[in-house]
């Protein structure tokens, strides 16, 4: 059985006829339903297995779990190209405390490079292979090595770890579904959000053996307002500054030593940051640490971390200043659905898509949006989550800076933000990658807050981001 490209499951792209998400005829039982999600919850285990993947059960023998591929230590370094993993232990509500509500934004799994970033990496390979001689015995494998890998796609990884998070969910949130309240999924319109979502139901479905299954109901066209993607800004500015000038400080030894090792490669720091890419792609799509990995030193590899710290923080983070109001209408509609209330903004949101209860309803306990990094970043920025004391230094890494990247937006990186019940009063707690989050700008820092103090400290979202908005185009 040929191995998918990043797709555990076929990818749903609107199309009530698809598989697995194929409404019951009449008289249909929920226990056939359940026989069909079961029969082809096992055709993706066996195309997993015999693709050479390891699954094993859990105590309770209700999930699978997939094996950490053969990754070296330093993978949670690779800044946004690390695969996800929990930041801490998710914890479970305060005593008298329960959950009614939770909102879940993803960032879509684990990929091949991007088209250009994969030009930009190719171009730096074949300087480095253009050589006649090694110096270096670490260089020498590149006389045989071929570059193999795809461009934009999910890879394996990706597709597995977005089922394991519906499956997650599902086992956590267990208590919030029945037959009238099934999660309301979207996503934005990229192909790799797209199948990322699609491998969220499959995983959220196989885990209640088929009973419940969600479908992705609205893919938001990325050329059109979409609060899943943040591409609403022309006028926001580059953080090449700050990369350009931290690539400056970290990069040339090692552009140094890999041209004292492979004689004419006439290698540039550019060069050298893409060849260093080489190790997380590599590694995440052939599930196995690539060779690239171990021409660098962890030192090394900190600083390329920092590389992305820099890239997310001056990109759409709080030291762009375009960049965190382009987080402002994810915002208020998770304001709109904490409360119940029609969503309320004049930014990114697609109005036509948000006034309908078919394509926005308020009256569903689980919601699950699919999107990008970058997105992310803005929306954290703009509820103010992972704030800095001071701006992040472009050459002089700050060593208990809380903005870190892999922390933030590895792929498949996702915030869960719970609507909680607590004897009678309702609050907001906020989890990105399963870490409860302090909540400084509300309550007391131990990351529970009062509902209606939450919606009051997002002020910047609900003022349409305090005029930034129409800076995008003036």
């Amino acid at each position: 059985m040929a191995k998918r490209k990043g797709a555990l499951f076929p990818p749903y792209h609107g199309n009530e006829n698809h598989p697995r998400v194929r409404k019951p005829e009449a008289g249909t039982t929920r226990s056939t339903l359940a026989l069909i999600m079961g029969f082809l919850a096992c055709v993706a285990v066996v195309q997993l297995l015999l693709s050479g993947k390891a699954w094993s059960y859990s105590a309770e023998g209700t999930s699978l779990v997939l094996a950490l591929p053969e990754l070296p230590d330093n993978f949670r370094d690779w800044a946004q190209y690390s695969p996800w993993y929990a930041v801490e232990e998710y914890v479970t509500p305060p005593q008298g405390c329960s959950v009614t509500q939770v909102n879940i934004i993803q960032r879509h799994g684990a990929r091949y490079p991007t088209s250009g970033a994969a030009q930009r990496l190719t171009s730096a390979l074949a300087k480095l292979q253009s050589v006649q001689t090694y110096t270096d015995p670490s260089l020498r494998f590149l006389k045989m090595f071929k570059y193999d890998l795809g461009t934009d796609d999910l890879v394996g990884l990706g597709a597995t770890q977005s089922f394991e998070a519906g499956q997650a969910v599902y086992q956590r949130y267990a208590g919030l579904v029945n037959e009238s309240s099934i999660p309301f999924v979207r996503a934005s319109g990229s192909t790799r959000v797209v199948d990322s979502a699609s491998n969220w139901t499959a995983g959220f479905a196989h885990a209640n053996g088929g009973l419940y299954a969600p479908k992705v109901s609205v893919i938001i066209d990325e050329s059109l307002n979409d609060t899943l993607d943040d591409a609403m800004c022309p006028k926001a500015g580059s953080n090449d500054a700050q990369t350009d000038a931290w690539l400056s400080v970290f990069a040339p030894n090692i552009t140094a030593r890999l041209n004292a090792g492979a004689p004419g490669a006439n290698l540039t720091d550019v060069d050298t940051y893409n060849i260093m890419t080489l190790c997380p792609f590599e590694s995440v799509a052939k599930e196995n640490t690539s060779a690239f990995c171990r021409l660098f030193t962890d030192e090394e590899f900190a600083g390329f971390e920092y590389m992305g710290d820099l890239d997310k923080y001056y990109g759409t983070g709080y030291g762009q200043p375009l960049g965190p109001v382009q987080g402002v209408g994810y915002i208020n509609e998770l304001l709109a659905r904490l409360t119940g209330q029609p969503v309320q903004d004049h930014t990114q949101t697609n109005s036509t898509l948000d006034s309908s209860r078919a394509t926005f309803p308020l009256d569903r306990t689980i919601y699950a949006d699919f999107s990008h990094d970058n997105e992310m970043v803005a929306i954290f920025a703009a509820m103010g989550l992972f704030k800095q004391s001071a701006p992040l230094d472009p050459r002089q890494p700050d060593p208990d800076r809380t903005w870190l990247t892999t922390h933030i937006v590895p792929f498949s990186a996702r915030m869960a933000v719970e609507r909680l019940a607590c004897v009678g009063q309702e609050h907001v707690r906020i989890l990105v990658n399963d870490a409860v989050q302090p909540l400084e700008f509300c309550g007391d820092g131990t990351g529970l807050c009062e509902l209606g103090r939450f919606v009051e400290s997002q002020a910047y979202a609900r003022s349409d981001g305090e005029g930034d908005f129409e800076k995008c185009f003036n």
